[in-house]
């Protein structure tokens, strides 16, 4: 896997970092109250876990299966909800966990869909922004890195199913591709 990273634009350390601060800003929202977090796989697996276990709260922890990707460099303008039951969400305050938020449309998507199924406030946290103009309106109210408009893996970031389980966001070799 190494050899197909051409190169490293947030190493573990300062992902590491980053996610403590991430973890205070969440704890301060979030006051004495259980968390309900739904996490969108596959791509914020590795960000969630990581960031979580620094939540020293009561956590009830779901999992959303959606696509947008499908399997390419960048989104197809779609979003799949891939599971047929949605998380138990009406009256509660969500926190959606996503690995990047690129041209917004998953995002907006499952808030949409989290408030239409009863949620009372849906706050989102993502791993990485990209700089660039959303083609829903939507932003995080936790975002671990503002990063160029490129295509990037690690950290649960993937290409085809490959380079998640690299511990950092870099970038992927054109002849990888």
């Amino acid at each position: 896997m190494e050899k197909d990273v051409e190169r490293v634009l947030v190493d573990e350390e300062v992902i590491g970092k980053r996610l403590d601060g991430m973890a205070r800003e969440i704890r301060a929202d979030f006051p004495d109250e259980v968390i309900l977090v739904v996490v969108l796989l596959k791509g914020a697996l590795v960000f969630a876990s990581d960031l979580l276990r620094r939540i020293p709260r009561m956590l009830e922890i779901e999992c959303l299966n959606v696509a947008s990707y499908h399997g390419g460099t960048s989104s197809s303008g779609q979003v799949d909800f891939l599971d047929h039951k949605l998380p138990e969400v009406a009256g509660r305050r969500v926190l959606v966990l996503d690995d990047i938020l690129d041209t917004g449309r998953t995002l907006r998507a499952v808030v949409d869909r989290l408030l239409e199924e009863g949620a009372t406030e849906v706050k989102t946290g993502v791993l990485l922004a990209k700089d660039r103009e959303r083609e829903a309106e939507v932003e995080a109210h936790y975002v671990g890195f503002e990063i160029g408009d490129e295509f990037v893996i690690g950290y649960g970031l993937d290409y085809r199913g490959r380079y998640r389980n690299l511990p950092y966001v870099g970038t992927l070799k054109d002849e990888a591709r």
